[in-house]
Parts: C-alpha cells; structure tokens; sequence
C-alpha cells in the first residue's frame, strides 16, 4: 500500500529514472505497476529496491503512518496553547519529506495555516490559503470546517470581523467536533459590539475548555464573558471577577493573560470616570506588553485618553507620548491605531475642526468597513454633536439617522 508512493518519492527525489532504479532487479514496466500500487509487491524486490535507493522501508512505511498520529498532537497543542509542544512538532514535520506524498497532506497545510497565523506571519499565511481554495473540493468535511475555521482565524487578523463571523458560522460542528471556534466567533461578535452572542458563544467555548482542562483558555473565555456584562451588572462584582482572573493569571504564570485583565479593568474604571485608578490600570498592562505590538498600542492609546480626560499629565506631555504611538503604529502599519493616534492628537492640539474632518473622511469609513461597532457609535455620536454645534443641519440629521436606526 505504502511502498510504491515511498519508492515513487525517493526514485524521483534522487533523480534516477525508472530503468536506472530497476536495473538487474526487475522491469520498467513491473517499477510502473509497484509506483502505481497496480501489483502485489514482493518481499525480495522491494528489499533489493530499497537497498538501492538507500532507505530502510519498514522504517519508511512508520513514518508515513505517523504522520496522521503527529498532525492529532499538533493540532491539539495549538488548541490547548502549549508554545513548547507547538514548536517542536512543526519542526519535525517540517524535516519529514514524507508528508508530500501522505494522505494528510491537506491536513498539515491547513494546521500550517493556523500556526503561522500565531506568529502573525499573514502573507505566508494567505499563500497555502489560496492554494487551498483552489483544491477545496478534494478536502474531506473535516478538512473544509477546518479550512472555514482558519479562514475565520485570518480574516480575524484582518479586522474583517463580519467577514470571520460569516465564516464560521458556517462550520457543521458534527462534522469538526472542534467547539474551539465558539471562542474566535465570540471575539468576533465582541469587536463588533454585540454582547448577547459574544457571551452566548465565549459561554460555549468556555465549557469546552474547561472539559478539556485547559485552564489558561477558560481565563480567555472568561474575560470575554466578563466584558460582556458589565453594563448589567453590579460595579463591585464585576471588579473581583476582574481581581479573580488576576490571580488565575499570576497562579497559571500568564503574565500576557494578565495585560489583557488588567486593561480591561482599567476600562472598567475609566467608563466610570475614576481615571486614577484605571491610568494605574493602563500603565500595569503596558508594562508587561510588547512595546511593538497593536496590544501595547490599545493600552498606549487608553493610557493618554484617560489621562486627557482625568487632566492628570500635562498636555506638552501627552502630545509627545501621541506622537510617540503614532511612530509605532506606522512602524508596525497597524492603521486602526495610526487613525487613532491622528484622531488623539488633533485633540490634544484642540485642532476641533480638523479632528472632525479626519474622523468623518478617514476613521469613521474605517470602522465601517471592520465593523468596529463601538468606534463606529462613539463617532456618530461625535460627529451628530459637532454638526449640530457648528450648525450643519444636513449633517446633524443625517448622523441622527445613523444613531436612530441602530
């Protein structure tokens, strides 16, 4: 069964010809038959064949096998988020040749997919993608929801919110059996402000997380579900929960975990207009942040809002921490900071008319097409007030239409 793909592979791979190969062993025609599994193979000659080629092909035939066994285990350490597992298995799946000519090979491009996506590698990323689109109707069910899975994961690291909830909506979690994907569509469903399914779906994923032990993945399921809430909910219930998963994060040694609770605690604070105690909040999860990262950025940007808002830094000072941000944001062409960063600004400068301009002809189109829902309110809101103030009613109604309809 195995043998003539792994005779095929190392024949072609050493360059000899079929005639070269089968030289005072057998005919071109019967290395033909065995290359193509069309004859039964025996013993003998496939030793002598094996011999030649320089390969020891019971040895060969284990390796071929256990590749299905290794993709499982890589694509459960992806899962469960365990980096050192992760690592090393795509390294040894990267050395072994034998994967070109595997029944998994469509497997290990969709799971190479994923795994550069973790390290933000996107161009490489889109290349296998579009390779795959173009043979998606070879690929079994499981491998199409997988392939659905990663397209929602990609357009996800493409802001294309709407586009990775259109995706993986599409998933036949009978066919998957992976609920992972619950907590992408409930990051998804975040970022666009709707909180009834982002809680409904993180809910989800939190249940399969927990069933599989995977501790660090419920604090993220966790967070979500939190966020989600705290309109509802009792100011002082939603703070522990916030210091509960703070623990959980120090207690597993997340300390990236950890920024993320400790912004979104800040938050919690800064809605409430306690800008001291959310600025302390903000300035602990950029410390243990990538300066280089859109995640610093987020904190960065809530860091010099807040502090605006609070009159709590000098604006000397937080025009130079802006510009700073901008720098980096341009740096790492992240553009939803480099608008936010312009829009900060423009404000810190109190250049009113043009923050406006640029937030109607440049931010706000942005948003749009992301579906970044909460910018999206937040300047319609803005700008229904600047226009109705500079006495632009045309502008005003039609903003107000905007806000009415949603």
């Amino acid at each position: 069964m195995f043998e003539g793909k792994i005779i095929k592979f190392y024949r072609v791979k050493l360059k000899l010809t079929q005639e070269q190969l089968g030289r005072d062993i057998c005919s071109i025609t019967h290395i033909s038959k065995i290359e193509c599994n069309r004859t039964t193979c025996n013993n003998e000659i496939i030793s002598l064949l094996s011999e030649r080629l320089g390969i020891n092909m019971e040895d060969e035939i284990n390796k071929l096998i256990n590749i299905k066994n290794r993709l499982s285990q890589w694509h459960e350490a992806i899962i469960m988020q365990l980096q050192n597992e992760i690592e090393q298995i795509n390294l040894e799946l990267e050395c072994d040749e034998l994967i070109k000519i595997s029944d998994y090979i469509h497997l290990y491009e969709l799971l190479r997919i994923r795994y550069l996506l973790i390290h933000k590698h996107t161009r490489e990323a889109e290349k296998i993608i579009k390779k795959i689109q173009k043979i998606e109707n070879e690929l079994s069910d499981y491998e199409s929801n997988l392939l659905k899975h990663v397209l929602g994961i990609y357009y996800l690291s493409k802001q294309n919110h709407n586009k990775a909830i259109q995706t993986l909506k599409q998933i036949q979690i009978e066919d998957y059996h992976n609920p992972e994907y619950y907590y992408h569509l409930a990051i998804a469903y975040h970022t666009i402000h709707s909180p009834v399914l982002a809680y409904y779906y993180a809910e989800k994923s939190h249940k399969f997380f927990k069933d599989i032990n995977n501790y660090l993945r419920v604090i993220d399921a966790e967070m979500i579900m939190i966020i989600q809430v705290t309109e509802d909910c009792n100011h002082e219930e939603i703070i522990n929960r916030f210091k509960n998963l703070i623990k959980s994060c120090e207690l597993c040694n997340a300390p990236d975990r950890k920024s993320k609770v400790l912004h979104n605690l800040a938050y919690e604070y800064y809605r409430r207009k306690n800008y001291v105690l959310a600025i302390g909040y903000y300035r602990e999860s950029m410390a243990l942040k990538n300066q280089e990262s859109a995640t610093y950025l987020l904190s960065f940007e809530s860091y010099i809002r807040c502090a605006f808002d609070g009159n709590l830094i000098p604006t000397d000072v937080l025009i130079k921490l802006a510009e700073e941000g901008l720098v980096i944001a341009i740096r790492l062409n992240e553009l939803l900071f480099i608008h936010l960063f312009r829009l900060t600004l423009y404000l810190l400068k109190s250049k009113i008319k043009e923050y406006h301009q640029y937030l109607e002809k440049k931010a706000l189109p942005m948003y749009v097409k992301y579906g970044y829902s909460f910018l999206i309110q937040r300047s319609e809101k803005e700008l229904f007030n600047y226009y109705s103030k500079m006495n632009l009613p045309e502008k005003a109604l039609e903003m107000a239409k905007l806000l009415i309809t949603k």
